[in-house]
């Protein structure tokens, strides 16, 4: 695997131009996890933080973002090995459990202007409270993604039932990430803030308040930075547009200091140690552990849950709320499996328990 190393400065991209824990089971995981990072190797953050950019900002992009892929696409040889084996769905066994994925829907929490609250509305859906706003991220509440089986969970959070929007981030474009229907039900003035080449996406839908920015950059909204950082992924929604935008994670930041981290889609590697120097005392890491077997095919771009756990360790987050599993059937691994194996990664590493925040579809936490 190529590690590529694209920081602040760098001229090769833009240019401008103007509660509760989940029920579930506990057992051993079916392996143990990687070591985890000291966080006292963690050096202070270094290069300073980047001015916020304007809100709205018209840009332009490279017209692909290849140079940023940690590891190779696959190849002929291992799309015809993916068409012969075809492991892409849980067997019978695998499936049985879907009546035991946590699902706990319950009130949103009364929450103020220095209060950090989540809800996991499912998948990589989840309603953050920072610093007074109402945040979305990667939100999608339909039913069916193109692609994919229903969602065997319903949504945590009726759509209803949301308090008003201040604002919405996307990791990426894929389906079950950016979704149309979904988005469509917002009012075209919410602020929106998206990797650098997806804005034209959202203008074509006629958003007005569309915030492109790069690895490394930050905007502001009522006092809440919004920085977007490196995620080991890529980016592909057409047959014509692989690498067109980039891909990555967010960090919120709100007026009292209290920090979220957002990995939106992404495998194991470098970048977390490199955004936890950047982006001290993260508060809560919202970590993918789902989608991961089989690992020869996603392990570049999926964390499983033993990695997701080491990835918190180098980030030095504080805590960790798993997400991207229980929602959507995207990969071989059995429905529960990733939570057994999250909780098992978690208690071997020597964490506090009570820091693993393994909400129910629909549950959320406050921090206090």
């Amino acid at each position: 695997m190529t590690q590529q190393t694209h920081e602040p400065g760098s001229t090769a991209t833009t240019s401008t131009t103007t509660t509760t824990s989940a029920p579930g089971p506990a057992g051993p995981a079916d392996r143990a996890p990687a070591a985890p990072a000291s966080r006292a190797a963690l050096a202070p953050p270094f290069p300073p933080l980047a001015e916020p950019r304007p809100l709205g900002e018209h840009r332009v992009w490279p017209r692909t973002f290849h140079d940023r892929l940690t590891a190779p696409l696959p190849g002929l040889k291992a799309l015809a090995r993916f068409a012969r084996e075809g492991a892409v769905r849980p067997g019978p066994e695998g499936l049985a459990d879907i009546p035991l994925v946590p699902y706990a829907p319950g009130p949103l929490p009364n929450v103020g202007t220095d209060t950090l609250a989540v809800t996991w509305a499912g998948h990589a859906s989840w309603i953050v409270r920072a610093g007074g706003l109402t945040v979305l991220t990667d939100p999608v509440w339909s039913r069916r993604i193109l692609g994919t089986p229903a969602r065997i969970t319903p949504v945590g959070v009726p759509w209803e039932s949301l308090p008003g929007v201040d604002a919405v981030v996307i990791s990426h474009n894929h389906y079950d990430h950016l979704d149309a229907p979904t988005l469509s039900r917002l009012p075209r003035d919410t602020p929106v803030f998206v990797p650098a080449g997806l804005g034209r996406w959202f203008l074509r839908r006629r958003f007005t308040r569309v915030t492109e920015l790069d690895w490394w950059e930050g905007a502001e909204l009522s006092g809440v930075r919004f920085d977007f950082v490196p995620a080991h992924h890529w980016s592909k929604r057409t047959l014509t547009d692989t690498c067109h935008s980039l891909w990555g994670g967010w960090v919120l930041t709100a007026p009292d200091g209290g920090r979220l981290y957002f990995a939106g889609d992404t495998g194991y590697g470098h970048w977390f140690a490199r955004i936890g120097r950047r982006y001290p005392g993260i508060d809560l890491a919202l970590m993918p552990i789902g989608a991961y077997d089989p690992r020869w095919w996603l392990s570049d771009v999926h964390c499983d849950p033993e990695e997701a756990v080491r990835a918190t360790l180098d980030l030095g987050a504080r805590r960790m709320a798993p997400m991207h599993w229980g929602t959507f059937v995207l990969s071989a691994e059995p429905v529960l499996e990733p939570l057994t194996r999250v909780r098992a990664a978690w208690e071997k590493a020597g964490l506090e328990r009570e820091d693993l925040w393994d909400l129910p579809v629909g549950g959320s936490r406050v921090l206090e």
